[in-house]
């Protein structure tokens, strides 16, 4: 059956247009159900034993949400317990509209076989479709839709051998349960629904705060502004009176961030990441950014506390002119980027109560009110939480329960936390991918051997637009953690397929026994000659680089011995690098280099290329203080000016001052990034002061070196197009159980109450306090022009080496962190007595 609706538009010339839209209805679309008889339908999803233990429900139902509820409720649609759902074309392109993350876990959902999930299409059923009435907006037309589905499916199933079965409408819209239950409809709220459960009574706990059950939660006054509609943000960002841009809370001090915006009170429930909407504040209200180093060790404070944390916030900022910056409030959110956060109930959570506060690994993130009555066996779990609002009256926002993830410290517990915080995936590979390795036996055949390579040839495997192809480029990226890799692609080491198969390879040699044989004498066959040759190109190819600007910069690297057993860290150094290691760099940066050329010349408007920007000169403040305090000048004119300063700046006495300066150069840069050639006219790399650059020599690794090969393989003819075409968390586990470990270190930073710390032998940062939780520590002045610290008598500067103690504070079941306490220089009252000399001072014999 075919409807047709006609209805005239103006056009913007003033003319008349007139649109025509045809809307198909059929008979034949099936319900689902296994009851059934009356549809002819192929396969069924929905079971005829759909019992659910409820006390509200006695009977066998299934369950039919509206939009809201899926848009709100998805944590409680995935328990496995609530199955037989029926989810209407309405709501599902309702959800694909308003939520994209929503949208796709609501599609996993309906693809898990034991859900019972199914998609009604009552928008093409002649029975359930219904035209918009005169004056009816899209939303309540679409509650009608729904209400007329679960209509249509409880006399659709009446005269079946159903046993009394009944379909339930599940909406938290008062109006729209009003209307079904006038209509004869079951219908129940959502949380109704899920506290009648009596399999799981812990589901509560996921349920969503809706207005009608977060109102009493936080207190009634009102401690924040009120946001902007958003039609006067729109207006205010075109305008000119109001910016936008991402919230990005500061890693140091968490009531700070930039545009400069700073307090509970300007930064008005953002959360680190939204999409917010600025005013900047009068030039008299500016304020400097703090130096302070904010421990986040405060208990949780009541709402009243916000003023006197405002003011003190504000006498710590009083600073001159030179140092204000522009400073603003968050008057709207535009684009909120909440999403479940992995922590751990508050350490102060009262036993008997069911509210709670929950605080989140990222320290970035505020804690969040939540409702559960499983505190006492999730007090040392690490769990996940959701955020459902922020209130104007609440100190914190307020959310639910999502599902616990394992004990704390337990390795995988925390490798897990890691992945899931930076948003890592790691889910198995599915069916789909799999069936896309190579079948073994595999074999090169002659085809392949004609084509010359180089690198693995991982793109050769992956075909564009198939199942692996589409997981990887979702992927992005291989992570490496200590005693765990993430893939990029499903397992490929299938024997030789991930190697260099089609050179004539004389020798497969490590790194060091690469450079053993460069540097033995006694050896000159025919591998180690060509080592020798390649090596001395390699060197020559490093200083035309070094030459015309490039920079040798610093950034530690360690590496982690693992248990064969146990599979735990049992010692961890830096990385050694050897001149071998700088051979292969050199190549692999020609490589990257011409290859960056020669898609470039083939596909000019649409080349994958990486750039590297020069930094503003504001980001060399800190480099150029670290090296005045040292009596030496940075120049930062170009990449070579300052190439050549860092080259000279030298230090009498102190051979590791050069590596630190280097690694504070590193901090200045700006992240490299990658785009296409018709869309940008700047391709220079300020790091390799290479006019153009891209990825091709990691394709095992990166994705884009993947696209990058199939630019490569159409520009030299052997494949053809396709439209397409065109932190340091690990250590903790290390530290465990160690006790104190006794290390020299250099300063790097120095803050208002703090130094920060580098380990070289660890690659480790952290941070020294010395303002004490009761405010009753020692002496404190801070110079901001040195940067400089005195702690009592003792001057603190940039680069000092000192001597500190490293531990695992489990103290805290919070966050567990890396513990630094000052050795030396020894300051009394401040300084900690020289610790008995830890485990890994006895260095266990390592296979190599």
């Amino acid at each position: 059956m075919l409807r047709s609706k006609t209805f005239v538009k103006k056009t913007r010339s003033g003319g008349i247009r007139k649109i025509v839209r045809e809307h198909y209805l059929r008979d034949d679309i099936w319900c689902g159900s296994e009851l059934c008889t009356e549809c002819k339908q192929e396969s069924t999803v929905l079971l005829k034993d759909a019992c659910i233990e409820s006390s509200l429900c006695t009977f066998p139902h299934y369950l039919i949400p509206d939009t809201n509820v899926v848009l709100h409720q998805i944590d409680v649609l995935e328990d496995p317990q609530l199955r037989n759902v029926i989810i209407l074309q309405t709501v599902l392109q309702e959800v694909r509209h308003r939520s994209a993350p929503v949208y796709k876990r609501l599609k996993d959902l309906i693809h898990e076989q034991e859900k019972h999930v199914y998609t009604f299409t009552n928008e093409h059923h002649r029975e359930t479709y219904v035209e918009r009435e005169p004056g009816e907006s899209a939303n309540d037309r679409n509650d009608r839709a729904i209400r007329v589905a679960v209509d249509w499916y409880n006399h659709h199933l009446e005269n079946t051998e159903s046993d009394g079965l009944k379909v339930v409408l599940i909406t938290n819209d008062q109006g729209n349960k009003e209307k079904a239950e006038e209509g004869g409809l079951l219908v129940y709220k959502c949380e109704e629904y899920v506290k009648s459960l009596l399999a799981n009574p812990e589901l509560v706990d996921r349920l969503a705060l809706t207005n009608d059950n977060k109102n009493d939660i936080s207190s009634s006054k009102v401690l924040f502004p009120e946001h902007f509609p958003l039609a006067r943000i729109q207006a205010g960002i075109k305008g000119g009176t109001f910016l936008q841009g991402t919230y990005r809370a500061s890693r140091d001090n968490y009531l700070e961030a930039t545009v400069l915006l700073q307090g509970l009170q300007n930064l008005n429930r953002a959360i680190h990441q939204d999409v917010v909407a600025v005013q900047l504040l009068p030039r008299e209200q500016w304020v400097a950014p703090s130096s302070i180093v904010l421990q986040d060790e405060r208990e949780a404070k009541d709402e009243e506390t916000t003023e006197e944390e405002e003011k003190e916030q504000a006498m710590k900022n009083i600073a001159d002119d030179a140092a204000r910056k522009p400073t603003g409030r968050v008057v709207g959110i535009i684009k909120r980027n909440w999403r479940p956060f992995c922590g751990m109930l508050n350490s102060s959570l009262i036993k008997e109560s069911t509210r709670h506060l929950f605080t989140p690994a990222d320290r970035r993130v505020p804690r969040i009110r939540i409702e559960t009555r499983q505190a006492s066996s999730l007090a040392d779990q690490r769990i996940m939480v959701a955020i459902d609002g922020w209130p104007r009256h609440s100190r914190y926002p307020n959310g639910h329960f999502v599902r616990s993830l394992g004990a704390a410290g337990d390795k995988e517990t925390e490798t897990e936390v890691l992945l899931l915080e930076h948003d890592v995936p790691h889910q198995d590979f599915s069916q789909a991918v799999l069936s896309f390795l190579p079948k073994m036996p595999w074999s090169i055949t002659p085809e392949d051997r004609a084509v010359g390579v180089h690198i693995a040839d991982v793109s050769h495997f992956i075909r564009p637009g198939n199942a692996m192809d589409l997981e990887a480029s979702n992927r992005g990226t291989t992570v490496y953690l200590c005693g765990r890799l993430q893939s990029l692609f499903a397992t490929l080491q299938c024997g030789e397929a991930c190697f260099l198969f089609v050179i004539n390879s004389k020798a497969s040699l490590t790194y060091a026994e690469a450079q053993l044989r460069i540097d033995d004498a006694t050896m000159n066959d025919d591998v180690t000659s060509s080592l020798r040759g390649l090596n001395k190109l390699a060197k020559i190819l490093k200083r035309r680089r070094i030459e015309k600007g490039a920079l040798t910069l610093s950034s530690l690297e360690v590496r982690f011995h693992i248990d064969s057993e146990t599979h735990d860290p049992i010692d961890v150094h830096t990385k050694e690098l050897m001149e071998t290691n700088s051979m292969v760099e050199e190549f692999m940066l020609l490589a990257n280099i011409s290859v960056a050329q020669k898609i470039y010349d083939e596909f000019s408007e649409c080349a994958l290329l990486r750039k590297h920007p020069a930094p503003p000169p504001s980001n060399y403040e800190i480099l150029s203080k670290a090296a005045k305090s040292k009596g030496l000048a940075i120049h930062t004119d170009s990449a070579k000016a300052l190439a050549d300063s860092l080259d000279v700046a030298k230090v009498d006495g102190f051979p590791y001052f050069n590596t630190l300066l280097r690694v504070l150069a590193t901090r200045c840069m700006m992240q490299a990034v990658y785009f296409c050639s018709g869309m940008d006219s700047d391709f220079h790399h300020y790091g390799l002061a290479s006019p153009i650059y891209t990825h091709f020599t990691s394709p095992i690794r990166r994705y884009s070196d993947i696209v990058v090969h199939r630019l490569l393989a159409v520009a030299i003819g052997a494949d053809g197009t396709y439209p397409d075409l065109t932190d340091k968390h690990k250590l903790s586990l290390f530290f465990k159980s160690r006790g104190l470990l006794n290390e020299e270190g250099f300063i790097l930073f120095v803050r208002k109450n703090a130094i920060i710390v580098l380990i070289p032998k660890f690659g480790l940062e952290g941070t020294v306090f010395f303002d004490g939780k009761d405010k009753t520590g020692p002496k404190l002045v801070f110079d901001e022009e040195g940067p400089t610290l005195m702690v009592e008598q003792h001057t603190f500067k940039i680069f000092d080496k000192v001597k500190v103690t490293i531990s695992l504070d489990d103290s805290n079941i919070q966050h567990q962190k890396i513990r630094m306490s000052l050795v030396e220089p020894v300051i009394p009252g401040v300084s900690v007595p020289v610790p008995e000399v830890g485990p890994l001072s006895k260095k266990p014999k390592l296979d190599r």
